[in-house]
């Protein structure tokens, strides 16, 4: 056995997947096989997930009944949505408040005790868990601020729907294709950290929904799905300041401060996920008179590359595509779980197939020989 520490795991390999495949020296991501570029151009949310975990694109029979048993799983328990509400008046973080609800599910899931080698069992289960976090995230962001839930609808899409029911009214085409594919560009990346969470406690024999509630509270972090969340806000002082944003990165760099949304544990070259985005963020900037937001994040891009030798990852310009979409701050990480969920259930069922417990080691570096001291004469 290798005493070498790799802290991070950076750069060991845990397992072997079929789902997707990172090039961080090209800059490619690609999902069984299809790049990122042609999924986020081309495929609807749902078919991407059909893909993640059936392991081919649906036909269009497939796609109808693949999408009708996503829609139909959409509503919420009472048992649940009472939660909803409670966390909702409690002001808890949204997060947080989606860790709390997607435990709760298992009580009212009907497979819940099924065996877990069951795959159809599993899938069944990913169904329901992923179509109703975003009534869950629509109804507690919506309940926060007064207003009563919106019921899903079942001849609506699941980004659209989203949207449906977080603003009331249904979304115009630009928007709800905008949404769909940045639901696409976060559905799977690999092990990182949420994913890995997840197959840790699946490799322990946890069900389903407690797999899929480690990866919620892991994505959580600053350092992880938090971090769009830190980029639209350095954005905004950007914007209330009287600099411009060279001059507030340098400021800010100066400082000590990090600047959020760049660098990557596996990308060397821009995160194609970014550049995709990109081009989102300059395009509702334009159609909604605000292109300031995507002026900034370029020219912050620019200076990063030159300065630093960083370029963006897919934090960067989905936060301003969420802001110009009129969707919360707070509601970013949430959003981001609701897309990676389905990456979430296909690494799960890969864990579940050839399983083996995840049990690293430590060194230890501590004391060896300590002599025992009774207690009266500590």
């Amino acid at each position: 056995m290798s005493e070498q520490i790799h802290k991070g795991l950076e750069g060991v390999l845990v397992t072997e997947s079929d789902l997707s495949y990172i090039d961080g020296d090209e800059g490619r991501l690609i999902y069984r096989g299809y790049s990122i570029e042609d999924l986020a151009r081309e495929a609807s949310f749902e078919e991407v997930l059909h893909l993640l975990w059936h392991g081919h694109l649906p036909d269009e029979e497939e796609l109808d009944d693949f999408s009708g048993r996503m829609a139909e799983a959409r509503a919420v328990s009472d048992g649940v949505m009472t939660t909803v509400g409670e966390l909702a008046d409690a002001d808890e973080d949204p997060m947080a408040a989606l860790r709390t609800t997607i435990s709760q599910l298992s009580a009212y899931d009907p497979d819940a005790d099924a065996d877990l080698y069951d795959f159809e069992v599993t899938f069944r289960k990913g169904v329901r868990i992923t179509a109703k976090v975003p009534t869950i995230l629509a109804a507690f962001t919506r309940l926060r601020n007064g207003d009563d839930p919106v019921e899903p609808r079942s001849d609506l899409g699941y980004a659209e729907n989203f949207l449906y029911m977080l603003n009331d009214e249904v979304p115009d085409e630009v928007l709800a294709e905008t949404f769909d594919m940045a639901l696409v560009l976060h559905a799977d990346h690999g092990i990182n950290a949420s994913t890995f969470s997840a197959m840790v406690t699946a490799s322990t024999l946890a069900d389903l929904h407690s797999a899929v509630t480690s990866a919620v509270g892991t994505l959580s972090g600053g350092l992880h799905g938090g971090a769009n969340q830190n980029v639209m806000r350095m954005l905004q002082e950007v914007h209330e300041s009287d600099k411009g944003p060279v001059e507030w990165v340098q400021d800010a760099l100066d400082e000590g401060r990090r600047v959020p949304g760049f660098g990557h544990r596996v990308y060397d070259v821009k995160d194609p996920r970014a550049k995709i985005l990109s081009e989102k963020s300059e395009a509702l900037g334009e159609a909604a008179g605000t292109p300031h937001w995507h002026d900034y994040s370029t020219a912050i891009e620019d200076f990063m590359a030159e300065e630093k030798g960083l370029a963006p990852n897919v934090d960067f310009y989905s936060a301003s595509t969420y802001y110009q979409m009129g969707i919360p701050i707070d509601v970013y990480t949430p959003i981001f779980a609701m897309s990676r969920v389905g990456g979430w259930v296909a690494h799960i069922a890969e864990q579940y197939e050839d399983n083996r417990l995840i049990r690293p080691r430590a060194r230890y570096t501590g004391p060896e020989s300590e002599e025992w001291v009774p207690l009266p004469e500590r």
